[in-house]
């Protein structure tokens, strides 16, 4: 036996090497788990979940019923008070919930489907395809969002079917550019240039094996469509495009600061203040599960923490 064979290994390598893994394992351990804002989110989105879905059970009037006297606080018979022309303001946040919600899948799923699609076929296809789905993303980015949704919200009319529309219209390219860039990190793989090798078609690769592979990007861009469509949705009904016929946190919170004494009569505590937070929160919510799931996509982002007694 040699003497470089014989010699031990030095402990200070070995703590090396063992700090590294433990390290590791540490990175592993929290990139698999959920971090609290993550639950946190996802207990406020589904509050409003369960708000939505029992709207008509929770609402004790129509929304444009005149269910009581004009500007009564809070009671038993109006949770929330009534209105300046004596509507149940519980009754409008039940149901602006709902519509939220309505405006949050709608919106947020049909921008997601199209730019999975296109991401998807811009990426995988390449060539002239993926150029000419670029140039025509490119396009729609430079357009004004906002006030292009104006625009479009004065000329459809009071449609939630059209608002969400409109919104898919406007918001799709960057979640295909997102989707693009994931695929065309895919495309080198070896079990996608095998099943092409095998005979497989464009649209049983894409079905079969790459969508699994984007789906955890897609949800993230699902949850932050869903936050951009609620706050169009509430904006465009602030600046009275909405429907009339139906309740929305964005008029509500117009209504009350339509009435000029507001804050001296102490009626903003139950008209003004509960559609704010409601914005606020479904937003807040909807932002921290964002963050959770940015963190699954990107591991990276949640390796901050270093095991005790590991060496970064």
């Amino acid at each position: 036996m040699s003497a470089a064979e014989a010699e031990p290994p030095c402990p200070s390598a070995v703590v090396g090497r063992s700090g590294r893994a433990a390290h590791r394992d540490v990175g592993t351990r929290r990139d698999r788990r959920i971090p609290v804002l993550g639950w946190v989110g996802f207990a406020l989105v589904l509050m409003f979940v369960i708000m939505g879905l029992g709207a008509s059970r929770l609402a004790g009037y129509r929304v444009i019923e005149l269910a009581g006297k004009p500007l009564r606080p809070p009671s038993l018979s109006h949770l929330l008070g009534t209105n300046l022309v004596g509507q149940d303001l519980a009754t409008q946040l039940f149901q602006g919930a709902r519509t939220s919600l309505f405006m949050a899948v709608a919106a947020g799923g049909g921008t997601v489907v199209v730019g999975v699609v296109v991401g998807m076929l811009a990426g995988w296809t390449g060539g002239p395809t993926d150029a000419v789905l670029l140039r025509v993303m490119d396009i729609f980015l430079v357009i004004p969002g906002l006030p292009l949704l104006v625009v479009l919200g004065a000329y459809v009319g009071p449609s939630m079917t059209g608002v969400a529309i409109i919104i898919i219209a406007t918001a799709w390219p960057a979640t295909a550019r997102l989707i693009r860039a994931q695929v065309l990190s895919l495309r080198p793989r070896a079990h996608l240039r095998a099943s092409v090798g095998f005979g497989a078609g464009t649209i049983q690769v894409l079905r079969r094996h790459v969508l699994p592979e984007v789906t955890l990007v897609a949800v993230a861009a699902f949850v932050a469509s869903a936050g951009w469509a609620v706050m169009i949705e509430s904006g465009l009904a602030f600046l009275g495009l909405g429907d009339p016929l139906r309740a929305s946190w964005g008029r509500t919170i117009r209504d009350a600061l339509n009435f000029h004494s507001l804050f001296f009569s102490g009626a903003w505590k139950w008209w003004l203040l509960p559609p704010v937070l409601c914005v606020a929160l479904f937003l807040l919510g909807l932002t921290f599960c964002g963050i959770a799931l940015e963190q699954r996509v990107n591991p990276r982002v949640a390796r901050h923490a270093v095991a005790p007694g590991a060496r970064p």
